[in-house]
């Protein structure tokens, strides 16, 4: 997983870069860019593409394919993606493109996505508290993700990239289970 990602950010870097500096032109051309990686992210996943990847042998004849197939969904700049990606060999990491280039698109719009693990369902009242105060502590606008852990017994977990609050009984028994054992 962490190579696709290595041979991905150069591309998704480079296609927010160029989306970035359209946008001063064209207001919706990040968006536009994402929904291309999107749809490109989701038509690499289909079974019979896959197996298309791995058995076809000439770049041309593929990067033909993938973009015929994508038809009014790519624009020149995607489809020249698609073309240099493919002259690489590299189709298969669009999956991989996608999720970076939608990483550098929150970056640019400050938004953090914050994962809330609940061992209950949260309120909107409880949503709303916890997006308070992570705005207040990540400094951008937040993004809520909520699922529920009955395991957890109690309270929940909050975590954003390398950032954890582990409020949950689960952690708290095992935090006082090590300083037990000392």
């Amino acid at each position: 997983m962490s190579e696709l990602t290595t041979i991905a950010r150069p591309y998704a870097k480079a296609a927010f870069d160029f989306a970035v500096e359209q946008s001063e032109q064209y207001k919706s051309a990040v968006e536009k860019w994402t929904n291309m990686l999107a749809f490109l992210a989701e038509l690499i996943h289909h079974d019979k593409v896959q197996l298309y990847l791995t058995s076809s042998n000439s770049t041309l004849k593929l990067a033909d394919t993938v973009i015929s197939i994508c038809g009014e969904q790519l624009d020149q700049y995607g489809q020249n993606l698609v073309r240099l990606m493919a002259e690489n060999k590299r189709l298969a990491a669009l999956p991989a493109v996608f999720n970076e280039f939608k990483s550098y698109v929150e970056e640019y719009n400050s938004i953090a996505q914050v994962e809330v693990i609940s061992a209950q369902p949260l309120n909107d009242a409880q949503q709303q508290k916890i997006v308070t105060a992570m705005k207040k502590r990540l400094a951008r606008k937040v993004k809520l993700n909520c699922r529920i852990d009955s395991s957890l017994i109690a309270g929940a977990i909050i975590r954003t990239n390398d950032f954890v609050i582990d409020g949950s009984s689960r952690g708290q028994i095992s935090r006082l289970a090590n300083e037990l054992q000392l």
